[in-house]
C-alpha cells in the first residue's frame, strides 16, 4: 500500500469515526431522556431544552456535517419522502461551513492551474469572499484584465462526501427494515437520486457546461444576464468565471433608491424563468435572492448554476396538458395530464382523484386569469399526486419549487403583478407546440408504423410462445423488491419444517420404542420430552398468533 492510499483510507477512518461519535452522543442523549430517570429530570429542570423528533433529527443533520445539510435541504421539498412534520424543521437547516486556510486554497488552486497563481492573474484577493459546503470562492483580475471569481474545491470532499452517501444508504436501508410503513416513501432510491446530484456538482465541468447552455439560451436577450466562463483555466475542482456585480432582488429599498424599475424587473426575471421552463424544459433549480443580482438598465444576472433541473418530454406533455385543462376547468383533463405524469394508465382511485381536482377548479371559481394563482395550483396538484401515493419525478419537485420561488421574485418587486397572464402566453406556444400538424402527423405515422411491425410480429411470437409451450420450457420470473426479507421469512419457514419433521420423527421413533421394547428407559424419556417439546411449541404458536 503506497503511501498516497495509507493517508486516504486514514481520512475515511477519521471521517467514519467523527460520525460514529456525534451518533453515539445523540443515541446516548436521546435513550437517556427517554428512561425513568430522565424523564424526571425534565420534569425537575423544564428549562432543559428536549426538542421534539423532527428538531432532534434537524439537529444531528447539522452536527453530521454539510453532505448530511444538503440532503437535508433537499428532503425538505420534497413532501413524497418526508411528511409535512418532518419538512418543516428542515427547511431551517443552514450550512455554517467554517472555510478552509487561504494558503491551502492557494495550493489547490496552483495545483489545478498547474503553474503559479502569479502567471494567469495579475491580482489575487487572498481571503475568501464566500465558502460553501464543496467550494469557496476567491476574486482576481486576469492579466487580460477582465475580473473573475475563481470557485476552488474544498480538499478531499470527494472522498468526504462518497463515505458520507455510503452511510446514508446503510441507515435508510436500516431505517426501511424498522419502518416498513415507509417503504413507499423510497428512501433508497432517493439516496441514489442525491448521490447523482452531488457527483455533478463536484464536477465543475459540469457547471461550467450549464453556465455555456444558459448563455447560448439568452444570447438574444438584452435585459438577461449570464457571466461568462474561462474555460481554458476551468477543471472538475476549479471554476473561474466572470465577475458581476449588482443589487439582489430582495433589497427593494435600495433599487428604488437608485432609480430600478421593480415592474419591469420584476417582467423579465419571470419571463427568463418561464422561458427556461416552458421553452427549454432545463432550468435554474434554485434562484432564490442569493443566486440573483440586478444590474444597471434593469438586467437581471443570475448566477450559480450548480443545480439545475431538466423536464423530459413526458413531463413537458403534461405541463401542456395540464394548462389546457386548468384554463378551461376542466378536472377530467387535469386528472389524465396527473396520471401520465405518474406513469398510470389505470388507476382504480381515479373518480376520488377527479373530485378533488374538481375541488381545487371550484375554489378557484370565477377568478379572472390575473387573479389565478397558477404556481399555488400546480404545487397542490403534486401535493395530490403525493398524497394518492403516486409516483412524481423529480424533476417535478424542482419546478414546483422554482414556480414558488419565481412568484415570491415577482411578488416582493412588484405585488400587484399577477403572475398567470405573464405564464399564458409560453404556455400557448408549448401547447401549439405539442398539437401542431407535423408533430401530429409524426405521432400518427410512429403509432401506425407501432402497429405494422406489431402485425408482422405477431404470427412469429405467437408459434415461438406455442413452441416452447409444447417444448414445457416456459417459464416464469418473479421480482421480489425486498430479497433479503423474503430469505428470512423462507429461511424461518424452513426451520419450522425441518424442526416439525425431527419433533414428529422423534415423538413416532420413541412411541414405537415402548411398544417393541417396553423395558428400555430412554424409550420413555424421548417419548416424555418428545411430546412435551411439542406441546410447549403448539402452545407458543397459539399464544403468538393471538
Amino acid at each position: 500500500m503506497n503511501i498516497l492510499n495509507l493517508y486516504s483510507n486514514i481520512l475515511k477512518a477519521g471521517r467514519f469515526l467523527q460520525i460514529s461519535h456525534i451518533l453515539l452522543l445523540h443515541g446516548i442523549r436521546n435513550w437517556y431522556y427517554n428512561t425513568r430517570l430522565g424523564r424526571r429530570r425534565l420534569r425537575r429542570h423544564p428549562e432543559i431544552p428536549h426538542p421534539s423528533t423532527p428538531e432532534r433529527i434537524r439537529i444531528l443533520i447539522e452536527d453530521l456535517g454539510p453532505t448530511f445539510v444538503k440532503f437535508g435541504q433537499i428532503l425538505a421539498d420534497r413532501p413524497d419522502v418526508l411528511s409535512e412534520r418532518f419538512r418543516l424543521p428542515l427547511k431551517q437547516l443552514q450550512s455554517h461551513v467554517v472555510p478552509i486556510d487561504d494558503q491551502t486554497a492557494k495550493s489547490l488552486i496552483e495545483n489545478e492551474l498547474c503553474k503559479p497563481i502569479e502567471h494567469v492573474f495579475s491580482y489575487f484577493n487572498p481571503r475568501c469572499i464566500a465558502s460553501a459546503s464543496i467550494g469557496q470562492v476567491y476574486e482576481a483580475k486576469l492579466h487580460s484584465g477582465e475580473e473573475v471569481i475563481v470557485k476552488i474545491q474544498r480538499p478531499h470532499i470527494k472522498k468526504t462526501i462518497k463515505l458520507d452517501i455510503k452511510l446514508l444508504r446503510w441507515m435508510v436501508v436500516r431505517l426501511t427494515k424498522s419502518y416498513p410503513q415507509y417503504a413507499y416513501m423510497d428512501l433508497p432510491g432517493f439516496v441514489e437520486e442525491f448521490s447523482k446530484q452531488m457527483a455533478n456538482e463536484l464536477d465543475y465541468f459540469n457547471e461550467a457546461e450549464n453556465i455555456a447552455r444558459f448563455g447560448k439560451m439568452f444570447e438574444n436577450e438584452e435585459k438577461v444576464y449570464i457571466p461568462k466562463v474561462y474555460s481554458e483555466f476551468t477543471t472538475k475542482s476549479l471554476l473561474v468565471m466572470e465577475k458581476v456585480g449588482g443589487i439582489p432582488p430582495d433589497q427593494t429599498e435600495k433599487l428604488k433608491a437608485e432609480g430600478y424599475d421593480l415592474h419591469e424587473i420584476a417582467v423579465t426575471g419571470a419571463n427568463a424563468l418561464l422561458k427556461m421552463i416552458m421553452e427549454e424544459g432545463f432550468f435554474h433549480a434554485d434562484p432564490h435572492p442569493g443566486n440573483i443580482f440586478i444590474m444597471p438598465g434593469n438586467v437581471v444576472c443570475f448566477i450559480d448554476f450548480g443545480m439545475v433541473g431538466t423536464l423530459r418530454p413526458r413531463e413537458m406533455n403534461f405541463i401542456a396538458n395540464f394548462i389546457i385543462g386548468f384554463v378551461r376547468k376542466n378536472p377530467k383533463a387535469m386528472c389524465t395530464a396527473l396520471l401520465s405524469l405518474s406513469g398510470k394508465k389505470f388507476y382504480p382511485d381515479m373518480d376520488e382523484l377527479e373530485f378533488e381536482l374538481d375541488s381545487l377548479v371550484k375554489r378557484v371559481g370565477g377568478a379572472t386569469v390575473e387573479e389565478i394563482n397558477f404556481a399555488g395550483a400546480m404545487q397542490s396538484c403534486i401535493d395530490l399526486l403525493v398524497k394518492h401515493k403516486l409516483r412524481v419525478p423529480s424533476g417535478m419537485f424542482m419546478l414546483g419549487k422554482s414556480l414558488l420561488t419565481l412568484q415570491r421574485f415577482a411578488g416582493q418587486l412588484d405585488p400587484s403583478l399577477p403572475l398567470t397572464p405573464l405564464v399564458l402566453p409560453f404556455a400557448k406556444k408549448l401547447v401549439s407546440t405539442q398539437y401542431n400538424v407535423s408533430k401530429v402527423a409524426g405521432s400518427l405515422f410512429d403509432t401506425l408504423s407501432d402497429y405494422l411491425n406489431l402485425a408482422r410480429s405477431l404470427p412469429v411470437q405467437v408459434d415461438e410462445i406455442l413452441y416452447k409451450i409444447k417444448e414445457g420450457k416456459i417459464s416464469h420470473e418473479m421480482k421480489v423488491e425486498d430479497a433479503e426479507a423474503m430469505n428470512k421469512v423462507l429461511r424461518n419457514a424452513g426451520n419450522r419444517i425441518v424442526t416439525a419433521i425431527l419433533l414428529t420423527a422423534l415423538f413416532i421413533g420413541s412411541a414405537l420404542l415402548m411398544a417393541l421394547a417396553p423395558q428400555l428407559t430412554y424409550g420413555k424419556i424421548l417419548f416424555f420430552a418428545s411430546s412435551a417439546l411439542m406441546l410447549f411449541m403448539l402452545l407458543l404458536r397459539l399464544f403468538r398468533n393471538k
